[in-house]
Parts: C-alpha cells; sequence; structure tokens
C-alpha cells in the first residue's frame, strides 16, 4: 500500500537545493503507485511539529522543474536541533502524530551534518516505538564538510562563485594599486573547515596571481609571518588578495571574530573576521585596504552555478527516493569520485551514524608548505567541481525565478498550547 512522503530542507541553503527538491518530487511522481502526496515541511523540521505541511501536489510540473533554476529554499528552510530522544520524547512522539495523522511512510531531510543527526534520531526513534517511516538523508551543505561524501551538493556552486569572484576583484585591485589600494581582504564562509577558502585558490593559475594568502581555519593564524607575507607580497607585486575563512583562530583556538553568542544548533557566531584583518594591517603597515564579504551571495548565486554540482544535486534527490522505495532506510545518499581524469562520480549510500555531526576538515596535504594557499592536489580535487555552467532562464534582462504557491493542507491534530515553546 501506498504511503506519502515528507521533505524538508534544513540549514543554511544553497544555489541547487531547491534542484535536489525537485528531483524528489518528479521522482516520486514518476512512481504513483508506491508514493502518494509529497509534503514539504515549512521551514524544514519546524514544519512536521508545528502539522504545517506543504501540498506540492498542487504544483503544475513545469513549476517543479522550474525549481531546478532558482535559489534559496523553496519551501523554507530552519536551524532547530531535536533533543535527545531518550530524554525528551515529547518532540519525537508528535512528530509520529504528525507523520501516522498524514500517512507518511517516507521522509527525506536535506541539509548537512546537524541535519543528518536529526535524521538518524528520528530514524531510530521510529524504529524504537515501531512506526513504519523509510529516513533517508539527502546531502547539502557549501560547506562541504560532510563525512563519507567525496563532496556535497552546493558546495560545487560557491566554490565556482568565490574562485570567479576573487579573480575578478584583483582586476580591479590591481588596476588602482599603484596611488591607491594595496591591500584586499575577502571573508567567506567555513567556520572549521577550509574548503571554501580553498576553493578560491583555483583562481591562481601563475605565480603572481591573486588570490596571494588564504587565511585556513586549519591553520592558526600567526600576526608575524601574516605580516611579513602581506610586506612581501605588496613588495614584489604591488598589491595582495587576501581570503580569509569567518572560522580562523589564534594561537589559543579562539575565533577572530568571535560574535560572543551561539546559534540554534549551538555553534559559536561569527562576528566578521575581514575588518579585523583589515585593522591589523591598517595600523601596521598603513596600506589602504578595502575588505568585502560576500556572505548570503555566495550561496545563493544561481547565476553563476556549476553545471557538475547541479547534475550531483539532482542526482541526489532522485537517488534518494529510489532508495526509499527499494526500502532501506537510516542511509544518506553520498556522491562517490570514481576518477579524476577524466572525472567520474556515482551516488552511494552510507549509514547515518557515519556522518551525524561528524565534520570534514580540509585534509593537510590540501595546504601548502607555508600554509596560505593550496596544492595540487587541492586543485585536482576541487577543479572538476567547478565545471560547466547552468545558467537560469532571463526575463527583461534579469533571471526568471520561480515563487511556488507553498498551500498548506487542514491540520488534522489539535493544537496543545502547552507545547508551543518548544517548537521552533
Amino acid at each position: 500500500m501506498k504511503k506519502n512522503a515528507f521533505y524538508a530542507q534544513s540549514g543554511g541553503v544553497t544555489a541547487v537545493i531547491n534542484t535536489t527538491a525537485a528531483a524528489v518530487i518528479e521522482t516520486a511522481r514518476a512512481y504513483p503507485d508506491k508514493i502518494g502526496t509529497v509534503f514539504a515541511g515549512h521551514n524544514g523540521i519546524a514544519g512536521a511539529l508545528k502539522e504545517e505541511l506543504i501540498d506540492t501536489s498542487v504544483e503544475t510540473d513545469a513549476d517543479i522543474a522550474a525549481l531546478k533554476y532558482t535559489p534559496g529554499g523553496a519551501f523554507g528552510s530552519c536551524r532547530y536541533k531535536l533533543k535527545d530522544y531518550k530524554t525528551h520524547p515529547a518532540e519525537y512522539e508528535r512528530l509520529v502524530q504528525v507523520f501516522a495523522a498524514h500517512d507518511i511512510g517516507y521522509f527525506f531531510y536535506n541539509g548537512g551534518n546537524d541535519s543528518q543527526d536529526t535524521t538518524n534520531k528520528i530514524s531510530q526513534y521510529c524504529q524504537q516505538v515501531g512506526y513504519p517511516l523509510q529516513c533517508i538523508g539527502v546531502p547539502k551543505t557549501i560547506d562541504n564538510d560532510l563525512a563519507v561524501t567525496d563532496n556535497c551538493p552546493g558546495f560545487g556552486s560557491v566554490a565556482k562563485f568565490i574562485a570567479t569572484t576573487i579573480r575578478e576583484a584583483a582586476f580591479d585591485v590591481k588596476s588602482m594599486c599603484a596611488t591607491s589600494t594595496k591591500v584586499f581582504v575577502m571573508e567567506v564562509m567555513g567556520r572549521h573547515a577550509g574548503w571554501i577558502a580553498a576553493a578560491g585558490g583555483l583562481a591562481a593559475e601563475k605565480y603572481g596571481d591573486a588570490p596571494h594568502i588564504i587565511l585556513f581555519p586549519e591553520i592558526a593564524f600567526d600576526p608575524e609571518r601574516f605580516y611579513r607575507k602581506v610586506h612581501d607580497t605588496v613588495a614584489e607585486i604591488g598589491f595582495c588578495v587576501i581570503i580569509v575563512s569567518e572560522g580562523v583562530k589564534n594561537e589559543a583556538g579562539r575565533f577572530l571574530a568571535d560574535a560572543g553568542i551561539d546559534d540554534a544548533f549551538g555553534h559559536r557566531q561569527l562576528g566578521g573576521v575581514a575588518p579585523v584583518i583589515v585593522d591589523l594591517l591598517s595600523r601596521l603597515h598603513g596600506y589602504k585596504c578595502h575588505w568585502a564579504v560576500p556572505d548570503y551571495l555566495q550561496r545563493s548565486a544561481a547565476h553563476l552555478v556549476s553545471q557538475t554540482d547541479w547534475e550531483q544535486a539532482y542526482a541526489i534527490g532522485k537517488s534518494a527516493v529510489e532508495m526509499a522505495i527499494a526500502g532501506k532506510s537510516g542511509i544518506m545518499c553520498t556522491i562517490v569520485r570514481d576518477g579524476n581524469m577524466p572525472y567520474r562520480w556515482s551516488i552511494g549510500a552510507t549509514d547515518l551514524n557515519n556522518v551525524a555531526n561528524q565534520e570534514k576538515k580540509l585534509p593537510p596535504e590540501f595546504i601548502s608548505a607555508d600554509g596560505f594557499g593550496i596544492t595540487q592536489a587541492a586543485r585536482d580535487y576541487l577543479s572538476p567541481l567547478i565545471q560547466g555552467e547552468h545558467y537560469p532562464i532571463y526575463k527583461n534582462g534579469l533571471p526568471n525565478y520561480i515563487t511556488l504557491e507553498n498551500k498548506l493542507v487542514a491540520k488534522k491534530l489539535p493544537t496543545d498550547p502547552a507545547k508551543k515553546e518548544t517548537l521552533y
């Protein structure tokens, strides 16, 4: 007997997360004898807790197809961490009640390592109480820090954006460096893992090309070595372009840009490291410096999506549904690198226990000996991920992105005011 499905987006969104959403919905529609309605969580798992389920069946095939070109999270995302079901079972009881009320037998959670912890907890709880739910983790993160999978959907496009942006900015700085700006600093995302910062290194193809310095979270910030490197670069080349990861720490292990608060997942909120670096350089060397923080721009640039990333994002969503239909559960789909020359990849799977709350950092062999650049091994890994372009459809000179109807289904469970404060 066919069951309905629940799909939700979690954590920071990407330029291709909606491509995965489209793949899940389109593949489910291709199996009408196995899957009924695909419900989407309004704002991630919070939508399930609040019984705010979006009925994707009211959306046309054309509109679902248009999601493949649209950035952001079409159904809304969230940062919400479920507590341990052994000590705090109320949220899990609520989820099972909602799933049972709407005849949901498939659960697809599209997110990073914290999100896959949620998928794993729900899978384990449902097994414990005997509720039949096929739980499949669907990877997504621009940080590229999920364990096991070779890379993560969303990363290839942000890597392409950062490498492109730093190359373009370097042309600007070079034009003015004789009488104006000597140092340009661009801050990129990456709390503990320097994958995005490393991707910016692809912009440099020969000696002297920018970026001249990359500051990684994996390498403790040494002020004296950094100052000398900047000074020598400006003296030799005339200017210095720097990429700094938001998660750079000092030798004591403290973030250079610690904002003093935690986010909903318990991670330290970072307050902006680029101006910190610029202030240090301005006071020490007296250089005229500029800095920039792409922030959300780097993860929403659907106009610069990597074709490789787009194809992998779709394949991940399609495979998640096919694996669930085949009876698999408690797993996350993965991308497997089958070869580099030429680049070949396939879709695999791993137990959720192998990825939940795990973090894959940039390997030491990807960082140059001086700690300020990337190696050939890093280039060999990164380069295939930014290949190809998947441009959106333009209208009147601008990308023509889709906004779905996002119609909520009628609630079937009574509201419990006493539990409102536990919800997102």
